[in-house]
């Protein structure tokens, strides 16, 4: 433990962790530390540059609020939040691919029944939902659970809307026998992920875009069958390709046809131009262990 060099440090530390009592964590940490040594030596880091850091990351943690989280968010624009997702829900093709689930699920949302109005009165174009779960045979799974949350037409969620109190474009919805679900708000918009703090300094930096695609937030659970969180794009959404947080997937991205009054499936609901967004969710099972 004396007269350590840049070549002799990493075994050093890792050697100070051997009587680390659960075998994971020990497998965590020894890798992370001859990575993160890896790394310093790779780029060969300044004092300057690891104190630049330093403040870089304490800077992250006084951002952090209960109701805004910098950490997620630096996760997110890093591309670890879609790793760790990916290496974490492996599935077959036939069943519904999952994606983040972002800072904006809330525990507190309203439970509603088949077809309510979910807006919370906030302005937009009308959105009709038809949801179906199902597993991988094409059974209907009722009774499953189905979390829904987006935004307003302007890119807000509800705890954004200057004045906004209760919980709107969220709820909490129960399949019935057939896998059926549904619900009526108001069509997202793209919006741009938060720009004032530490990550906002990093996409500056390297001349990234901060807008997501628009999209609803969908995440659904089933005894038997393995949870699923993920989000529908709109097809034509001019940043799918740009997404600050990787989460758009090809399988994940959907119509939301829109009719003029009076037409369509839902003529007679409402007497404005509306957008209509169906879907079939497939659940895997749990695994027999």
């Amino acid at each position: 433990m004396r007269d350590l060099t840049s070549d002799t440090i990493t075994e050093a530390v890792i050697s100070t962790m051997r009587d680390t009592k659960d075998p994971r964590l020990a497998e965590i940490l020894h890798s992370l530390v001859r990575h993160l040594h890896a790394f310093v030596r790779d780029v060969e880091l300044t004092e300057e540059e690891w104190a630049a850091g330093v403040d870089y990351l304490t800077r992250t943690g006084h951002t952090c609020t209960p109701t805004r989280q910098e950490f997620i968010l630096l996760s997110d624009v890093l591309g670890v939040t879609m790793l760790v997702d990916a290496l974490s829900n492996r599935r077959s093709a036939k069943a519904t691919q999952n994606s983040v689930l972002g800072p904006y699920f809330r525990e507190d949302r309203p439970q509603y029944s088949d077809a309510a109005d979910i807006s919370g009165g906030l302005p937009g174009t009308p959105l009709f939902f038809e949801g179906r779960v199902v597993d991988r045979e094409g059974a209907p799974v009722p009774g499953a659970g189905v979390d829904v949350w987006h935004s307003d037409a302007d890119g807000h969620y509800d705890m954004e809307v200057p004045g906004r109190v209760d919980p709107a474009m969220r709820a909490l919805l129960r399949t019935d026998e057939t896998g059926h679900f549904g619900f009526r708000s108001i069509r997202p918009a793209s919006y741009p992920i938060p720009g004032d703090g530490p990550v906002g300094e990093l996409m500056s930096a390297t001349g990234r875009s901060l807008m997501r695609p628009a999209h609803v937030h969908l995440l659904i659970a089933a005894a038997g069958f393995q949870r699923v969180t993920t989000m529908l794009f709109p097809s034509d959404d001019p940043y799918l390709d740009a997404d600050p947080v990787f989460g758009v997937k090809q399988s994940l991205l959907e119509a939301y046809d829109t009719y003029e009054a009076d037409t369509g499936p839902c003529r007679g609901l409402t007497d404005v131009p509306y957008t209509l967004l169906r879907r079939t969710f497939v659940l895997e099972p749990l695994p027999a262990d």
